[in-house]
């Protein structure tokens, strides 16, 4: 009923997992991921136990592949379940019971494992092991390009209906203070892999790092637009002290710099004297006033 991939990036630092399904809130059942040990997705008729099972064997120095054989041969159920998992280094590995309702399958290797069942066919699953081989870019991206060529290429034959993804990393958390680097989830929704991409992209506004190449510093001109889109906000005064308390509450303190600012940041804060949403072109007509999002 689902297919997900679960990898570990490049320089081995990121763990992850991402997943979609004709399910209900698939995010809550199948991922399971811990920085610096690796990442689980346990799906057909799903063994929840598998999650923290995995967990366990793979920070005592089991492979993914003795994870697999040793979950698997203590479950009498192994023919209905569905398993892929990667730990610190090594090959992924993944593993289809014979009973699991077809088509069902998947392919693993260094660094990753794809997965899934009840699937329009095998290119489901070759789709996005080449998806994930081939793309460029940062490890949420190779993730989602990853579940976007499954949707692509017929996905879960019964539908679509849930996505998420889970990613971990040592203090890759907000302000770091956890390891829990990205956690978005669709429930429920009729093209839920699409909409996933655009949580990810509010994720990445929100909780992203400015590119020290692309900070606009501070002059006089730059300065007195900034300041007069503040006022208008209900922030006068000077301008960074300004800025610092309207980013607290539009969610982008993680994008403020001494000195100058985001050029991300600065497109939000046009985007809201203009009444549009954030992070979109749509506009967005607020009620009772300036429209902002409360702070965590």
């Amino acid at each position: 009923m689902t297919f997900s991939i679960v990898a570990r990036s490049d320089d081995g630092k990121l763990h992850g997992v991402a997943v979609a399904s004709k399910f209900l809130a698939v995010g809550a059942a199948v991922p399971a991921a811990e920085a610096t040990i690796g990442a689980v997705a346990t799906q057909s008729y799903a063994n929840l136990a598998y999650r923290p099972q995995a967990l366990t064997m793979l920070r005592t120095g089991v492979t993914a592949a003795g994870a697999v054989a040793g979950l698997t041969a203590a479950d009498d159920e192994r023919d209905h379940r569905q398993l892929g998992i990667v730990g610190a280094s090594g090959d992924g590995a993944t593993y289809t019971g014979a009973a699991c309702h077809a088509w069902a399958g998947g392919h693993c290797g260094p660094g990753y494992a794809v997965q899934g069942n009840i699937l329009t066919g095998p290119d489901v699953v070759d789709a996005m092991r080449d998806a994930w081989l081939d793309t460029d870019g940062d490890f949420a991206t190779r993730l989602l390009a990853a579940l976007a060529a499954g949707d692509q290429a017929g996905g879960d034959k019964r539908g679509r209906q849930s996505a998420a993804i889970h990613i971990v990393g040592k203090n890759t958390g907000y302000g770091g203070t956890s390891d829990v680097a990205m956690d978005l989830r669709v429930d429920d929704h009729t093209d839920p892999v699409t909409e996933l991409t655009r949580l990810v992209h509010a994720h990445r506004l929100y909780f992203g790092k400015p590119d020290p190449a692309l900070v606009m510093a501070f002059d006089a001109t730059l300065s007195a637009e900034v300041g007069q889109l503040l006022a208008r906000l209900g922030h006068a005064g000077e301008v960074e002290t300004a800025l610092h308390s309207w980013a607290g509450i539009a969610n982008l303190e993680e994008r403020m710099v001494p000195g100058g600012i985001d050029p991300l940041v600065l497109a939000e804060l046009r985007r809201a004297v203009a009444g549009i949403a954030p992070g979109t072109n749509e506009l967005h007509i607020p009620v009772g006033g300036i429209s902002h999002i409360g702070r965590l």
